[in-house]
């Protein structure tokens, strides 16, 4: 084996130039490689924290309640509806916090009201999303306090903090009173705040946090919470956490996943596309290690005859040949996953970009699977030219 790596150095070294060029070829492919993983793997982190960094991991809510379907009676056809005049409440809320509390990768709790209603500023009129909490929790889920544009978060008795759109619709700003009316047909004179902007539309056109004792007013609820919102450490979890607490507590709890259905299939999409890319820069590296190769095997016919005559088997020549695709996917490999992990490091976590930013992750470089694909692809490149190189005839190749 020593002899193997001895000769296969020796034809590398032969020919210096040659060899430097295949060894950048490789480098740039494993550059592209790495390069294409931070930039669809920081898209993914951007993607998920801008959707899912202002909304709830896991939700969880009463159970529904599906009525008890009626006998049928002969000739009959029954249809049985559920009741649209209960809302569906968490009832002694609080014998339920303990256990999503202690709950594994749970970092946030927070129980909230939630209803419907209309605010109203003379004549102007807008539907609204009414959601009671206390005041030490309006950051706790979307970072309110990160984007006030105006005001504060803070939720007295009397005030209200409003998303931006629905501030511009009604035209209104800090300090002025209005009329907010729920579904419960409850009305409550209310004065703004704090105007805040998430950048979600949904959420900014409507909007509005009360202080969770105002809110059990207005949503005519004495007792009891609509729902507890969970944020987690990690939240690739949250379908784990979910149905652990749907066990422990029989309610219906509900993983951020299974809400955005959509983002993941972008974000599959995405991945695949990726891959893709990335099969495509190792193909190319595997084809220039196969042509060099190739071409050092009809360069070095009469020096791999003498071998051959001189008792050289053809494994050893299959090894010299697989050796040195091995060391040239090996330098390629370093120095393309060494240049592209430099030329990450000055960019930003995808987090901290700011808009219109290249959302590189240099964690998600996948400098490893690199190093390791592309030795494994220039050996499995080598095995061509090593197997033509182990048939060449010896009388053949130094005759005249």
């Amino acid at each position: 084996m020593l002899y193997s790596i001895k000769i296969a150095t020796r034809y590398l070294t032969a020919t210096r130039g040659q060899s430097l060029l295949l060894v950048l070829g490789v480098a740039v492919g494993v550059y592209v490689f790495v390069f294409m993983s931070a930039l669809i793997g920081g898209l993914a982190v951007l993607l998920i924290d801008r959707t899912v960094g202002s909304i709830a991991h896991v939700i969880v809510e009463p159970a529904d309640r599906n009525p008890a379907l009626l006998e049928e009676a002969p000739g009959t056809l029954l249809a049985v509806l559920k009741s649209s005049q209960q809302r569906p409440t968490l009832q002694s809320a609080e014998a339920y916090l303990p256990i999503l509390e202690t709950a594994p990768h749970v970092s946030v709790v927070v129980g909230k009201l939630l209803g419907n209603g209309f605010m109203v500023k003379g004549e102007a009129v807008a539907p609204v999303q009414i959601t009671g909490l206390d005041s030490k929790d309006i950051s706790a889920i979307a970072d309110i306090d990160a984007s006030l544009v105006a005001g504060s978060s803070e939720l007295m008795l009397g005030t209200a903090v409003i998303g931006s759109g629905l501030a511009e619709s009604l035209g209104i700003g800090i300090g002025q009173s209005l009329v907010i009316r729920s579904e419960r047909d409850v009305e409550q004179s209310i004065t703004i705040g704090g105007i805040f902007q998430l950048g979600l539309a949904a959420v900014d056109d409507a909007a509005v946090y009360l202080n969770i004792r105002a809110a059990r007013v207005l949503l005519d609820l004495p007792e009891g919470l609509s729902r507890y919102e969970i944020k987690l450490d990690d939240l690739q979890q949250a379908r784990i956490v979910a149905d652990d607490l749907r066990a422990r507590t029989g309610l219906k709890a509900t993983a951020w996943q299974d809400q955005n259905a959509q983002l993941l299939e972008g974000l599959t999409a995405q991945a695949r596309s990726g891959d893709l890319i990335k099969g495509f820069a190792l193909v190319t590296i595997i084809i220039g290690v196969a042509s060099a190769l190739l071409l050092s095997t009809y360069r070095r016919q009469s020096e791999i005859g003498i071998m051959r005559a001189m008792g050289a088997s053809r494994g050893f020549v299959v090894t010299v040949f697989v050796i040195q695709g091995a060391l040239v996917g090996l330098a390629g490999g370093l120095l393309g996953a060494g240049l592209g992990y430099l030329s990450l490091l000055p960019f930003p976590p995808p987090e901290l970009t700011s808009g219109g930013g290249l959302p590189v992750d240099y964690r998600q470089g996948a400098y490893g699977a690199a190093i390791a694909l592309t030795l494994a692809g220039a050996i499995a490149a080598a095995l061509w030219p090593a197997y033509a190189a182990s048939r060449i005839d010896p009388v053949k190749a130094i005759g005249p």
